[in-house]
């Protein structure tokens, strides 16, 4: 598991230290301020590349250069390694080299390690498949450094050098699954029920037919089960279906590959499997918000050895999310950090945990900053009611200085139920009267 990760003069701040905890680590703060970052920055710390080096593809997960190249720059962490050992390394930045050096030989095996990115693509570490090995005395890094996927090759395949030969490491959603559902074994009822639990509604997706979508092509595709319809084609399914789904694959590719690796082997099985997720509620509906941490739990749960132990760190705006997690957060095991600029520069701070009850208060706490859950014209309108209710119309914006113009905006931008309406009427009514 990944324990602490510590940034000097790279990134977005001056310094930065994130202290982790074992189960759920959940990331938020504004766009800008880097969240995304740091989970790049936690892979590389637990795998020693980073994402864009191993597939140019990419759109993210670029290397970490200094913020100051005329400053010393340094990545610090520390992790419990596979074996249950505690373990601390320091890399310095070489701007002649512009890489990162640090302790040679082969990094420490904090155990299966899976990286969903904002754009949908996926990094994979495995200890079985990507782990260096020794020849004699030597560390020799002979096997993949890793599976990096695209969004498009995580559902056509993966092509990687082998031995100096291009070879398709990994088959994809839509041959892998379509041979699954064809096979009827192990990994097809895998498949079937990670997806009935990532996905929500009155009835779960469940898994349809095998498709083509014309006699011209000979490409099978899976299909799932809607509530409107026996058979819609996996790719023609909505953004939020694909992104679970392809969730959903990785999951289940990389644990049973890794299973069949180790024991190919003949090595132990990762005792710790941790899952870096950037925007966990990227493209999905408020009821698919409230439901994705306790579902992905729930999965690594039932897809996983029951001693295996799952660290989750997600980035999310989401005040659903924290919601959701409401009943589940131990902090014992869980932490909740948020980044916030202040006095020019970004800070990282752990939130103690406050239940806020619904996402409302969420949205309003110091987590997400806003004042008021409302639009910014309604916003405006009702902060500039309460000055003129305080007398303080010198706070008010312009054109909203006087009472029939702030009352037809507040008209203009409120619902006939908005709670400040009775306190806007009440105190009008009361200035009519003379009270």
């Amino acid at each position: 598991m990944l324990e602490r990760l510590e940034l000097e003069n790279v990134g977005p701040a001056p310094d930065m230290v994130l202290e982790l905890q074992g189960r759920l680590n959940l990331i938020t703060g504004d766009n800008g301020l880097g969240k995304s970052f740091l989970l790049d920055a936690a892979w590389w710390a637990l795998t020693r590349r980073w994402p864009r080096d191993l597939n140019p593809r990419l759109t993210s997960g670029h290397a970490a250069r200094p913020t100051d190249i005329a400053r010393p720059a340094k990545l610090r962490f520390a992790l419990t390694t596979d074996a249950g050992n505690s373990r601390s390394f320091e890399s310095k930045y070489s701007a002649q080299d512009e890489s990162w050096t640090g302790q040679p030989g082969r990094p420490w095996s904090p155990g299966l390690v899976i990286h969903a990115h904002a754009d949908g693509g996926f990094s994979v570490w495995d200890p079985a498949r990507n782990y260096w090995r020794k020849k004699g005395n030597i560390d020799v890094q002979d096997r993949l450094p890793g599976y990096v996927f695209s969004p498009e090759e995580v559902w056509t395949g993966l092509i990687a050098p082998v031995q100096d030969k291009r070879t398709k490491v990994c088959k994809g959603l839509l041959d892998d699954w379509s041979s699954w559902i064809r096979e009827n074994g192990e990994n097809a009822r895998r498949m079937a029920e990670v997806v009935g639990t990532l996905t929500v509604g009155d009835e779960p997706c469940q898994v349809g037919p095998i498709l083509r979508l014309s006699v011209d092509d000979a490409q099978d595709i899976p299909s799932i089960k809607t509530e409107y319809s026996d058979a819609v084609p996996i790719v023609l399914a909505s953004s939020a279906v694909r992104r679970i789904t392809g969730l959903a694959y990785m999951l289940v590719w990389s644990w049973s590959e890794h299973v069949r690796a180790a024991t190919q082997l003949g090595v132990k099985v990762a005792g710790q499997v941790i899952l870096l997720f950037d925007e966990i509620d990227a493209h999905l509906h408020p009821r698919w918000q409230r439901a994705i941490i306790p579902a992905i739990l729930r999965v690594m749960d039932h897809l996983t050895d029951r001693n295996t132990g799952v660290q989750l760190i997600a980035a999310t705006h989401s005040p659903l999310v924290l919601a959701s997690v409401e009943p589940h957060f131990d902090e014992d095991r869980d932490r909740l950090f948020h980044l916030e600029m202040r006095n020019g520069r970004v800070h990282l701070d752990v939130v103690p945990w406050a239940p806020q009850g619904d996402a409302l208060n969420w949205l309003v706490s110091d987590v997400f900053g806003l004042r008021q859950a409302r639009s910014v014209e309604a916003e405006r309108a009702i902060e500039a009611a309460q000055a003129f209710m305080l007398g303080d119309a010198r706070h008010s914006p312009e054109q909203l200085e006087e009472r029939n113009a702030i009352h037809r905006e507040l008209e203009r931008v409120l619902a006939g139920h908005d709670p400040f309406w009775p306190r806007w009427i009440v105190w009008a009514e009361r200035q009519d009267s003379g009270a």
